[in-house]
């Protein structure tokens, strides 16, 4: 069974039809919308600052999510924010960053605090977003630091309810197979 904890009396609560695979962790001040997937090795960690996650998305295996607190560096912190359809690749990071809709976060990326990222953006693969950092809406990233490569085709555009609706489905099976 998947371990969901409350911290300081908030549990995480969730939309209809969320699937959180049993070796992932969920603790805290933690949304997550309808059709959301959790997958193995993830730990979405709500403890100094809220976490919200959009409809439609998926957090795959060994990925990291968590939030900045607030203190005397930074008065306010920086809670985690995801739109709807966004598909966050294995093992990467997010931390105390505002995420837009339709986005593709690759494996192994990190977007760190304050980074606020547009909506329809491809983030590549190992890329670094730095802290603070602006992801402008219909571009890929690349590198770390990041940089703007190119724009994104149509198709590219296209991918990502596509994928999003496919990591739906896939939770669909796992959530019938108990």
């Amino acid at each position: 069974m998947a371990k969901i904890r409350s911290h300081k009396g908030i549990t995480p609560d969730f939309g209809a039809r969320v699937w959180i695979d049993p070796c992932a962790t969920v603790i805290g001040d933690v949304v997550l919308g309808d059709d959301c997937s959790v997958w193995p090795m993830t730990t979405i960690r709500g403890d100094m600052h809220r976490i919200r996650i959009g409809q439609r998305c998926s957090i795959q295996d060994g990925s990291v999510l968590h939030i900045t607190h607030a203190g005397p560096f930074n008065p306010d912190g920086w809670p985690l924010t995801l739109g709807d359809d966004v598909t966050v690749g294995h093992r990467a990071v997010l931390h105390g960053a505002t995420l837009g809709s339709r986005i593709l976060v690759g494996m192994g990326a990190m977007v760190m605090d304050g980074a606020v990222v547009e909506d329809e953006v491809i983030i590549g693969a190992g890329c670094l977003v730095p802290p603070g950092k602006r992801l402008e809406s219909g571009y890929l990233y690349v590198g770390a630091p990041c940089r703007q490569a190119r724009a994104l085709s149509d198709e590219e555009k296209q991918f990502f309810t596509y994928t999003a609706a496919n990591y739906v489905r896939l939770k669909d099976e796992y959530l019938s197979a108990g």
